[in-house]
């Protein structure tokens, strides 16, 4: 892999403001930055876009890439699977920008693994009871998969000490203040 191209991970729970401060990133940053697309079997949104939001897989699909080791990672979380393509890398390589994943606790773990030089950047909810209540609104859960949901953050926040660096999103506009002074500082080393 080329020194040149930093592997910049954010994770957090569900529910954190991860997406709306990762969607602001690459806005400041698109000329530095491209974004890894995931692969997953779950089903598509109306509003997301096959290739942009998601690489959109068959179950039999996805297992055949598993065998063929083309994923970074994978996971299967509530019954569908979520991987990052090894394919993306050789994207960034080929357009000489740095990449930003989005990833959960393990995935992140597991790509610093295979790449010790990756930065993985935690972003931490206020608190429990604020990510409930910011679940709650959304109002995309049903009773079952919100609890999953709770009990999956709890997990994450304990592994949030292994994590390079930890932003905790109070507010919307600091977070995302925070998070790009950070990849500031690693694309510019």
């Amino acid at each position: 892999m080329s020194n040149q191209i930093k592997l910049i991970v954010i994770s957090a729970p569900s529910g954190t403001g991860k997406t709306s401060v990762i969607k602001e990133i690459l806005k400041r940053n698109q000329d530095k930055l491209i974004f890894s697309v995931s692969a997953t079997t779950r089903k598509k949104r109306s509003n997301e876009i096959d290739g942009v939001d998601y690489y959109f897989l068959t179950e039999e699909e996805f297992k055949r890439k598993i065998e063929n080791n083309e994923f970074i990672e994978w996971e299967q979380i509530y019954g569908d699977f979520y991987g990052t393509p090894k394919s993306e890398i050789d994207r960034a390589i080929k357009e000489n920008k740095h990449i930003l994943f989005e990833l959960d606790v393990n995935g992140s773990l597991k790509l610093k693994k295979l790449y010790p030089e990756a930065h993985l950047i935690f972003i931490v909810p206020p608190g429990i009871e604020e990510l409930e209540n910011r679940l709650r609104k959304r109002n995309t859960e049903t009773p079952e998969s919100f609890q999953k949901r709770i009990e999956r953050a709890k997990m994450e926040l304990e592994m949030a000490n292994y994590f390079d660096y930890e932003v905790k999103n109070y507010e919307l506009d600091k977070a995302i203040e925070e998070v790009n002074r950070i990849i500031q500082k690693i694309i510019n080393n």
